[in-house]
């Protein structure tokens, strides 16, 4: 607690798979500290959201196997979760959420509140480095790439192919 009243810091990362540090990551939120967590997959619940996002360490794992084992193109298939309809509904309903009128959302804002609903949904947990590959890999949405006005990249839109009525 003497680092966060040092008002020197931006932000705590907490290694734990333990949920005696949920209170500490909620009350280093409420003081506007961004909050990343990183533990097993084991975790409890009440940790995972209590943090601003949440990194499962068999992921990171993953990846520097991935770096060891360059030549061999076996991955650790199991240590990626499936792609439930749980999660299909999850993207859904926040594109559902952030789309205009002709049912396009820009998937930087996608993400941004995919993070906040789940602060532990993570591309990398369903075996895709980024966002766009693993939306592509799900046969339910349309990515359209469209150029921008001021700059030279081109920003990524989404949309659910069929109509998707939220639950109210």
């Amino acid at each position: 607690m003497d680092i966060l009243y040092s008002e020197k810091v931006n932000g705590f990362c907490l290694v734990s798979s333990d949920s005696d540090f949920t209170k500490l990551a909620t009350r280093l939120r409420e003081a506007g500290i961004m909050v990343i967590g990183i533990g097993e997959k084991k975790t409890p619940t009440p940790f995972i959201v209590a943090c601003d996002k949440f990194i499962y360490i068999e992921i990171l794992k993953t990846r520097a196997k991935e770096k060891e084992d360059e030549d061999d193109k076996e991955v650790e298939k199991e240590a990626f979760d499936k792609i439930t309809p749980k999660v299909i509904r999850l993207i859904a309903t926040t594109i559902n959420d952030l789309s205009d009128d002709d049912g396009w959302a820009f998937l930087g804002d996608v993400g941004s509140l995919l993070q906040k609903k789940r602060p532990n949904f993570d591309p990398r947990n369903y075996g895709f480095q980024k966002l766009t590959p693993l939306i592509n890999s799900i046969n339910r949405f349309e990515i359209e790439q469209r150029d921008s006005p001021n700059s030279r990249h081109r920003l990524i839109y989404v949309k659910n192919k069929v109509k998707f009525a939220s639950k109210k």
